[in-house]
């Protein structure tokens, strides 16, 4: 009778545990809308022409009274919204970890950001200032919903488990990304057809992003659970928080030293996400269509290469099929830097070199990380891993920015970014992962 228990509540333990699963990889479907519709494919460009719309004879906005190049203004907001976030995902994390509410924080910071992209409707004419407030809070709530749900990982998945979760997750973020923008592809190219203009369709494209956010997060919200949690003490400030962390973090330099790595080779990545569709439409001359399909192939070719690179994890480690997917970013932005103007051809192509290398490098660097974080630390240290994924990225925007701004070319600016990429590679390289994960008082898996 004993054993027969001890096999059921096993059981029981199992399928609670899947349907958990099956909950988190949810809200991956909800919010990566916003990271393809928005941030990938119409916001860059658009708020380029409303800014440029807005500039003076110089093709200059003045926010604040600070002069700025138009074609500068959408990724100075980006590198802006990473500030907001810096200060706010300390906060929450550490809260989270000693609370243990991680659901409530969710739903907040997940529906303040669908809020925010829904409200990208009213940006039109030359209101370039609402249309950098709003990427600036869907942005920094993106960064502490994504942090907070991330944190699950290692909660919700055994060691052996991680990196498949992980790349599902992934899998299904891309697969929501490829549906909604198959329906902006038809409303964009058919707007007429709806009785809309094109600024019209672009805005009711940015504001269905939201909505199908808010919409799709109930699901996560229902199926995840809170777990127990000191709550002795109170939360302290932000940047105090964040202190008090990297302080931890100086216990395991090995667990720090891959953050180093993931900060440097992430903010490469997550530049060109959000800067590619600028590239492509100012220094490439393609129209919106030709960029709604070269994302639309990206997000494709990212759930194959998410579940691929999963495969390849297992055989070869994930920390070996990272390294490799470094060097496979460095050969795409190099080649990135030949594309001829007008060509949309070589744009596809590049599109899908993309897309092979860019779910499976981003889950697999997540599910290596919840291997190194210390056992009742998940959120706190997964605000920090935040900082690195979409908080710390600012310098590659900043960077980008910046050499527009003083050259004039978007190309001069693509390549300057391959740095990130080169310098990840060798600062991942020199991390011992195994020992790592023993430091941080985690089971090895026998794969990593």
């Amino acid at each position: 009778m004993g054993t027969e228990t001890v096999r059921t509540r096993t059981a029981d333990e199992t399928a609670g545990r899947k349907r958990e699963q099956r909950g988190w990889y949810f809200y991956d479907w909800a919010c990566s809308v916003y990271s393809t519709t928005v941030l990938t494919v119409f916001l860059g460009p658009y708020l380029t022409a409303v800014a440029e719309h807005a500039a003076d004879a110089d093709g200059y906005v003045h926010p604040l009274g600070v002069p700025v190049r138009a074609g500068s203004f959408f990724a100075y907001s980006v590198s802006l919204s990473v500030i907001a976030a810096v200060v706010v995902m300390p906060l929450v994390g550490g809260a989270a970890d000693r609370t243990g509410r991680k659901k409530p924080l969710l739903a907040a910071a997940a529906y303040t950001g669908a809020a925010a992209t829904t409200g990208m409707f009213f940006l039109d004419g030359d209101r370039y200032l609402l249309g950098g407030v709003l990427l600036v809070v869907a942005n920094a709530a993106q960064s502490v919903a994504m942090m907070l749900y991330n944190s699950y990982l290692p909660q919700i998945a055994p060691p052996d488990e991680r990196d498949a979760v992980s790349s599902r997750g992934w899998a299904f973020g891309y697969a929501a990304g490829s549906l909604v923008l198959v329906a902006n592809l038809v409303l964009y190219t058919a707007h007429d057809s709806f009785g809309l203009s094109e600024t019209a369709a672009v805005r009711v494209c940015l504001a269905s992003a939201g909505l199908w956010w808010g919409a799709f997060t109930l699901v996560p919200l229902r199926r995840l659970r809170d777990r127990h949690a000191d709550g002795e003490r109170a939360a302290a400030p932000g940047v105090r928080q964040l202190v008090d962390t990297v302080r931890d973090m100086r216990g395991h330099p090995l667990t720090l030293s891959f953050l180093l790595a993931y900060l440097v080779y992430n903010d490469g990545i997550q530049t060109v996400i959000t800067q590619a569709s600028v590239y492509g439409s100012e220094e490439l001359g393609l129209g919106q269509s030709t960029l709604i399909g070269a994302v639309l192939l990206v997000q494709v070719l990212a759930v194959a290469g998410a579940l691929a690179m999963g495969r390849l994890a297992r055989t070869y480690g994930a920390r070996r099929t990272i390294l490799g997917s470094l060097v496979a970013w460095t050969a795409i932005l190099a080649a990135g830097w030949f594309l001829p103007a007008k060509a949309p051809v070589w744009f596809f192509v590049l599109a899908s070199g993309i897309g092979l290398v860019l779910g499976g490098s981003q889950a697999l660097s997540r599910s290596l990380f919840s291997h190194l974080v210390p056992p009742g630390k998940e959120a706190e240290y997964f605000a920090a891993y935040e900082l690195s994924d979409r908080g710390m990225s600012w310098l590659g925007p900043l960077l980008f920015g910046l050499t527009y701004q003083l050259t004039g070319s978007y190309r001069s600016a693509i390549l300057s970014l391959v740095a990130f990429f080169v310098i990840g590679f060798a600062l991942l390289a020199r991390v011992p992962v195994r020992r790592a994960i023993g430091a941080a008082g985690n089971p090895v898996p026998e794969k990593i």
